[in-house]
């Protein structure tokens, strides 16, 4: 993802007093802010599908997959971040965003490769946040419904209202017009990702004591509960989930662009912050999914706080399920400021003398403060945001639709070009031990990729079949 979307270029100033080889204001970040990005960025909506993935590979292969991930996005973050500099660890010329690194070490169509694939994933993100939030405001109204008539009653009640609420705000945020603006959602946003994952697995931790003993199999749900090829599809799929809770090597360049200049080199700072927060999520993903999965066993819900592996305390679902909303609204405008900034640059450099798309209306709102309108911004961002709700809509199928998000993003972003960067820095000679390794990890994760996306679009092709569009659900 390209965070840092218009960066402001200001004229060499080396040697002053207050900027860096780059001629930019000090950077001030240090490992734990950096740590900190890449917790908040990484601990999302994913970790509520944990649970269900653990539930499909059991207790021997929903840990081990788990930490395997973890050590290959360890590894790629590493060789990830010695791509930041072209040339020089310490002076070398700065790459500001994913994209840049791309285009500096491998360029020609793999910089259009890596740009198509960033931004058909964000476009997915958006589609799977809005349906993941409407979930979650619908588990509101039903934890109420069954307090209120009690368990066995069906409390049918449609997500599509909540999508179109949800659509509704994210047009007005969408107006935001650069991300350097929302630093303020956020923060709200990233408060709001650890209530909710610390109450799924507080709630977790209490029905295991309550059950009296640890619930599951070794190998996971049992064929009977399902069909063999269901078991198939649904392993597959949970390797997706697990990719996808654990994505965030494409905005690495941009946290680590706040890193203090050397020494030490960003490279090492941010080496050391990959290495701790990678340790902290594994060994929260690993609570979560497998408190989860100790509380549910085989029914794990396929999300923790609104599948109803929990009913009560009621109260307490409905304060995690809102904040899931509060963080979504964040994390939509997180995902999708740089694909509207894209968009925008494009249009700007086809129709340069057109006023629709470059006049701005100003718009006072206060004395000393003042809204600059842009009507191609309004129409183009309100029609995006248009059109991932109506697909949202059609498709409202959070797991699987997770599980396609991780698995289109895992292998290229996460793998491919890191790796293949990488080879070009350190000029790794062809066919030699360490060439063979790198290439040997990458089609191995190529590979996984390809099985999650195959599982993923199968259930969703199976859930096509049963689901009738724009009608109620239990």
């Amino acid at each position: 993802m390209e965070i840092s979307i218009e960066q402001y270029q200001p004229q060499k100033q080396e040697g002053i007093k207050g900027f860096d080889d780059d001629g930019r204001i000090n950077r001030t970040g240090t490992v734990w802010t950096a740590s900190a990005h890449i917790i908040t960025a990484v601990i999302g909506s994913g970790v509520l599908s944990l649970a269900w993935a653990i539930a499909q590979l059991g207790w021997i292969a929903g840990p081990i997959v788990m930490i395997i991930f973890s050590l290959v996005i360890f590894y790629t973050s590493s060789l990830l971040a010695d791509c930041y500099r072209t040339g020089d660890p310490t002076t070398g010329k700065r790459n500001y965003t994913y994209s840049e690194a791309v285009h500096s070490y491998l360029g020609g169509m793999k910089v259009k490769l890596c740009g198509f694939i960033q931004y058909l994933n964000l476009f997915g993100v958006a589609i799977g946040y809005t349906i993941a939030s409407s979930i979650s405001m619908t588990a509101i109204r039903r934890s109420n419904c069954f307090h209120d008539k009690g368990h066995k009653s069906p409390c049918h009640i449609s997500s599509n209202p909540y999508m179109i609420i949800f659509g509704a705000v994210q047009i007005i945020f969408s107006q935001i017009p650069d991300f350097d603006q929302i630093w303020w959602l956020s923060i709200v946003a990233a408060v709001m990702s650890f209530t909710y994952s610390s109450i799924g697995l507080a709630l977790g931790i209490a029905q295991v004591i309550e059950n009296g003993r640890f619930k599951g199999s070794l190998t996971g749900i049992r064929i009977g509960s399902v069909s063999q090829t269901q078991k198939i599809w649904h392993s597959l799929q949970a390797l997706g989930d697990i990719a996808f809770a654990y994505s965030y090597s494409i905005i690495l360049i941009e946290i680590q662009d706040t890193v203090k200049a050397p020494p030490p080199s960003e490279a090492k700072v941010m080496k050391k912050a990959t290495l701790f927060s990678v340790a902290v999520t594994t060994f929260f993903y690993m609570l979560c999914g497998c408190m989860g999965y100790a509380a549910f066993g085989d029914s794990a819900p396929g999300n923790l706080l609104t599948g109803f592996g929990f009913y009560n305390p009621f109260w307490l679902l409905d304060i995690a399920n809102a904040a899931i909303v509060i963080h979504l609204i964040g994390a939509y405008q997180v995902f999708c400021q740089p694909l509207f900034a894209f968009v925008e640059k494009w249009a700007n450099r086809a129709w340069p003398d057109s006023k629709f798309i470059s006049k701005e209306i100003r718009i006072p709102l206060s004395s000393t403060k003042s809204y600059k309108l842009n009507l191609f911004r309004l129409v183009w961002r309100s029609a995006f945001v248009v059109l991932t709700t109506v697909i949202s809509m059609l498709l409202p199928f959070f797991n699987d639709v997770v599980g396609l998000l991780g698995a289109i993003g895992f292998w290229p972003l996460t793998v491919y070009f890191p790796v293949e960067m990488y080879i070009v820095q350190k000029q790794v000679r062809q066919w030699s031990l360490r060439w063979v390794c790198l290439k040997m990890l990458s089609f191995a994760c190529l590979v996984i990729s390809l099985a999650a996306a195959v599982g993923s679009v199968a259930g969703i092709v199976s859930d096509l079949k049963v689901y009738k569009p724009f009608k109620s659900g239990s």
